[in-house]
């Protein structure tokens, strides 16, 4: 178990320390559940009582709150409080599991495979024909990697994920498990005589970019005939599905249950809430921001904000629900107008709730 003191712990993270210093910290808590032994991080005004009703004995918090110092409770004030409450976290982190080095025995690796220096292949993973895999990557149990699969160097690919054949994963990668790139996009179409469907063939791939990191049970669809590609440095959530040919730019974060239809390109630096529905054939631009639950329905511009059901400027969707509110409200106060003015008639709606 990690221990420090208060005093060390403001020099790791570069704060100003007010109250005791010789604290001992054992770990991080919210400051509901925290102990006397827990240190808090306190990011907003708004968790300022939750702190000062907590049984921890030091908090890391950012200098734009107000907080009043105590004697017997140490306060580390940082300029850049998220920022340090990550530091606070690597420095609490536990050991990474320790992985064997090498190839297990259990492992099915096919002669024509290459495989660069320090690679890890767990035991039932498989690796398919001319695939490439770089140096120092770590590929876990059981994980399924078809043949003509190029990745690069330094990924951690977790239990369960499966990369099917002539994909291509770049460098420092993160596949959480159950993550499956390059299975066929949804492709079908009716037949002629009307009798069912017919499937249309998904010749193309998956490119994912170098430090991507896709989260678990996610599913990236490879492209009819060409690519479907995941930019440099994009962050995806869990269970996220990303549809055939969609261009997913750099530094793209994509939280849960987004789900993006065929051909739909993103720019660079865009975020994306949680649940978010996108139509087939759509232009996100850069530095877009989609707030959760949106259906995108159209094009939307360079830097927009958006939101809603269909979505649209975010200005728009908030005026949109003041409108409807305020509806409502004058609705209430006419039915109720109606009811003090005199007895209602037999049979309404009012009448009945009256």
């Amino acid at each position: 178990m990690k221990r420090f003191q208060a005093a060390e712990l403001a020099q790791q993270l570069g704060g100003e320390l007010t109250g005791p210093g010789d604290v001992w910290v054992d770990g991080i808590e919210s400051p509901e559940q925290a102990e006397p032994s827990h240190i808090c991080y306190v990011g907003e005004q708004s968790l300022v009582p939750n702190w000062d009703a907590s049984k921890s004995r030091v908090a890391l918090i950012d200098r734009k709150l107000t907080v009043d110092d105590e004697p017997d409770r140490a306060i580390i004030r940082v300029s850049d409080g998220e920022q340090a409450f990550i530091r606070l976290l690597e420095l609490f982190a536990p050991p990474a599991p320790a992985i064997p080095e090498g190839i297990s025995a259990r492992a099915s690796v096919h002669p024509d495979a290459k495989l660069g220096a320090d690679v890890v292949v767990g035991e039932l993973s498989l690796i398919g024909a001319a695939t490439v895999v770089g140096l120092g990557t770590v590929i876990h149990p059981r994980v399924t990697i078809f043949s003509d699969v190029r990745i690069g160097a330094n990924c951690v690919i977790y239990p369960g994920v499966v990369i099917r054949e002539r994909c291509e994963i770049g460098d420092h990668c993160i596949l959480h498990p159950n993550v499956v790139i390059g299975a066929d996009g949804f492709g079908f179409r009716p037949r002629p005589d009307g009798r069912g469907l017919m499937k249309v063939p998904q010749i193309g791939s998956v490119r994912v970019g170098s430090h991507v990191e896709i989260g678990a049970g996610t599913c990236i669809d490879r492209g009819t005939f060409s690519r479907t590609e995941i930019g440099d440095g994009t962050k995806i959530d869990n269970l996220c599905q990303i549809g055939h040919n969609c261009r997913i730019g750099r530094s793209v974060v994509m939280a849960g249950q987004v789900g993006m239809a065929g051909s739909v390109t993103v720019g660079d630096g865009t975020m994306i809430g949680g649940q978010v529905g996108v139509k087939d054939h759509l232009k996100i631009g850069s530095g877009v921001k989609l707030a959760a639950c949106s259906a995108v329905m159209n094009d939307i511009p360079d830097g927009a904000v958006w939101g809603g059901y269909p979505a649209r400027d975010w200005r728009e969707t908030v005026q949109s629900h003041l409108f409807i509110r305020k509806l409502y409200e004058q609705q209430v106060r006419e039915r109720r107008d109606r009811r003090t003015d005199g007895p209602l008639p037999s049979g309404s709606p009012e009448a009945g709730s009256a």
